[in-house]
């Protein structure tokens, strides 16, 4: 991910919607359209929760603890069990500004950190004896030195800013204890978080979190991207999507399929869902891409090969 300057927060709590949803530009045949999308084949059958490239290759993770890698061979299984060896589900990845370090978080409280270099694998799980179900990663600084943030089921966001050592962890509630699907940061300690109340949080010190929204959205929100300050994508329910400019935000409604992963730069990038669903965004405009498969796909991430994981191990390349 680009990071961009460091920005003042925009104390923005209750932002509401633009009063007019934009239509979006929907092929209603996409799935006689050429498929721009393959199937790749993987050795697994596990739901894959989230896929991102690091310095070396793609890599994805999985229930069951199990971590694949994207190699000149074809994907393969890297690591099984989890950072814990007892095999909890992992739901969320990211990695480090230098690609060196895979992030890996989950069931009961699994936080790992993997060094796609060398095959190391550190066991960081259950920070100041935290169990909850870790939903999602964010990670900002180098290997090895890292800023690392973790947003859980129970509405807490934890942090480190020593690489995730033992005893530098604390944490912090942002809204009113519902769950946090997804976080994300655009600078070294600027970024958001969204949670299954209909709350959109942001922060400039990865510390201090503040609402900027969203009021009246009516669906779960699943997937988020966080490019700036003024520059966020929230994806969820009925096929809907948000973006914040830093001042409103715009909703579009892009059919009614789940979308559960957003992935944008610019106006260009992907929402990602269920039953196979991928709509492609260009210069601001959303269509249908066809697609090969009906699984649902649960994450997506853009790279010199775009890539699409969900359902039954399926993975997705364009």
């Amino acid at each position: 991910m680009t990071r961009t300057t460091r920005r003042s927060m925009m104390k923005l709590a209750g932002a509401s919607l633009a009063a007019v949803t934009v239509p979006a530009t929907v092929s209603a045949d996409a799935e006689d359209e050429e498929t721009l999308w393959t199937v790749a084949e993987t050795p697994i059958d596990s739901t894959l929760h989230d896929v991102t490239h690091t310095a070396t290759n793609a890599h994805a993770v999985a229930d069951g603890g199990l971590v694949i890698e994207r190699t000149d061979a074809g994907w393969e299984v890297v690591l099984q069990g989890g950072p814990t060896g007892n095999g909890n589900d992992l739901f969320g990845a990211d990695v480090t500004d230098d690609g060196e370090r895979l992030w890996i978080v989950g069931a009961s409280g699994a936080i790992g950190e993997y060094d796609v270099i060398t095959g190391n694998l550190v066991d960081r799980s259950a920070p100041n004896d935290f169990t909850a179900n870790f939903n999602d990663v964010a990670v900002t600084g180098p290997a090895g030195d890292a800023d690392v943030y973790v947003a859980d089921d129970s509405g807490s966001i934890h942090y480190s800013f020593e690489n995730g050592e033992e005893g530098t962890w604390e944490y912090e509630v942002p809204g009113s204890g519902s769950g946090l699907p997804a976080i994300e940061f655009h600078d070294d300690r600027a970024g958001h978080a969204i949670d299954t109340n209909g709350k959109v949080f942001a922060t400039d010190d990865g510390v201090t979190w503040n609402p900027i929204g969203i009021e009246d959205a009516d669906v779960t929100f699943y997937g988020l991207d966080s490019d700036a300050s003024d520059d966020v994508t929230v994806s969820g329910g009925n096929a809907s999507i948000f973006e914040y400019d830093g001042s409103q935000w715009v909703p579009e409604s892009l059919g009614d399929a789940d979308l559960f992963d957003v992935e944008t730069e610019g106006r260009d990038g992907y929402a990602v869902g269920g039953g196979g669903v991928i709509f492609e965004q260009q210069d601001g405009e959303w269509t249908q891409n066809a697609t090969p498969v009906g699984e649902n796909l649960q994450a997506v991430d853009r790279g010199s090969v775009d890539l699409a994981v969900g359902s039954g191990g399926v993975v997705l390349e364009r």
